[in-house]
């Protein structure tokens, strides 16, 4: 993987990237204070880039570009070069940003045409927010106890019913996918598209400590309708469809989440850098950068793959687990090295290791990883690797 760390195409964006972080950081507490700041800073450009990204080369006239070179955001390789560098200046702001996200790379791999073009044009339009409603309350993310519904009335219409919880942007978005059950097993589990206008739509945020940019929020839907051409896949076997699109769908965008977590630990070693230490923690905080360099490779690896073939999941988990527990760590260590009272005197770091916490319930928490890649182990998914 060092060809890609060292793909100058790559290298251009991260430096930019670095560049852009910078400018997010003094609007960090702003944003944990007020989350609809977020509105008044789309000119910043992480915002802008974010709010580009996952849109298809065939839909977007106007990707960033840097030089001679273009950036669509459609690649998990280009996503954790820009995502580790963006959350090391605030990750509050780079969940926060509209784009397409989640949904996109759903709405990307099961949307016909018309319903590609519906979607993507909107995103490409205006910012635009958008969710991703998977889990539910006391469920989880478990398919087969998924209680949301997708009901067809004689006439041929269709209503959804149910909740769905931690979902990100759920009250600022204009549009989002809601997985829903029509029939009994595996089989039986559809995603839709839903606008936020809809009748019958309900969100509100919930209460966190971390990552508050994101407004993670809690979804009730009450006989929302839904036009027919919005449920996704329609078009494909019901074995292309439902949860094995959901897991795909998280396949290549865990290392962006990893990638996040790197960015977050890095800054926590940054910072306790730059307050002066006492030589007996240089070690301490030496290892901790070794560390963010091999989680790094290890990330780049699993981008690679997912690009490569998105149901290749297992590095990605591999990375997700160890990226959490880096930033968890390190953010942790920064302030006991800076001793009592560090998260009164030290109020960023207070927060980075605030969202650290926040990240580790992203898309899978170390548990969940490590059965994945505990599974790919007995497959013997690594005896290549």
């Amino acid at each position: 993987m060092t060809g890609i760390d060292q793909d100058d195409r790559l290298r251009v964006l991260r430096e930019h990237a670095r560049e852009w972080a910078g400018q997010l950081r003094p609007h960090a507490f702003e944003l944990e204070r007020d989350p609809d700041t977020v509105y008044r800073h789309l000119d910043l450009p992480a915002v802008d880039y974010v709010g580009k990204m996952l849109i298809p080369p065939r839909m977007q006239p106007y990707p960033l570009r840097i030089g001679r070179y273009e950036y669509y955001g459609t690649t998990a390789v280009e996503r954790v070069v820009a995502a580790e560098e963006i959350a090391s200046g605030d990750a509050g702001m780079f969940l926060a940003s509209p784009g397409a996200s989640l949904s996109g790379v759903l709405v990307g791999m099961l949307g016909d045409e018309a319903q590609q073009q519906w979607y993507f044009g909107r995103v490409r339009e205006r910012p635009t927010w958008t969710f991703f409603a998977l889990t539910e309350p006391a469920r989880g993310s478990d398919a087969m106890a998924m209680s949301t519904t997708l009901r067809r009335a004689s006439d041929g219409s269709l209503t959804l019913h149910g909740e769905k919880r931690y979902v990100g942007n759920a009250t600022r978005a204009q549009v989002g996918t809601v997985f829903a059950r029509t029939g009994p097993g595996p089989l039986g589990v559809v995603a839709v598209l839903v606008e936020t206008d809809a009748p019958g739509y309900h969100a509100e945020p919930l209460d966190t400590i971390g990552l508050r940019g994101a407004q993670i929020s809690a979804i009730r839907f009450d006989d929302v309708p839904v036009d027919p051409g919005r449920v996704l896949g329609a078009h494909l076997p019901a074995s292309a469809r439902g949860m094995w699109s959901a897991l795909r769908t998280f396949n290549l965008l865990r290392p962006g989440v990893a990638a996040i977590a790197l960015g977050i630990a890095r800054a926590a070693i940054e910072y306790a850098r730059s307050q002066g230490f006492r030589v007996r923690h240089r070690d301490e905080l030496d290892r901790l950068g070794h560390r963010v360099h091999t989680t790094r490779q290890l990330i780049l690896r699993a981008a690679h793959e997912v690009d490569r073939d998105p149901r290749n999941g297992y590095l990605a988990s591999a990375a997700k687990a160890q990226a959490a527990q880096l930033a968890e760590e390190a953010t942790l260590q920064s302030l006991r090295i800076l001793g009592p009272g560090a998260r009164f005197e030290h109020p960023w770091l207070d927060k980075l290791a605030r969202d650290a916490r926040g990240v580790e319930f992203m898309e899978g928490t170390r548990n969940v990883q490590r059965l994945n890649v505990c599974h790919a182990l007995t497959k013997g998914r690594f005896d290549d690797d």
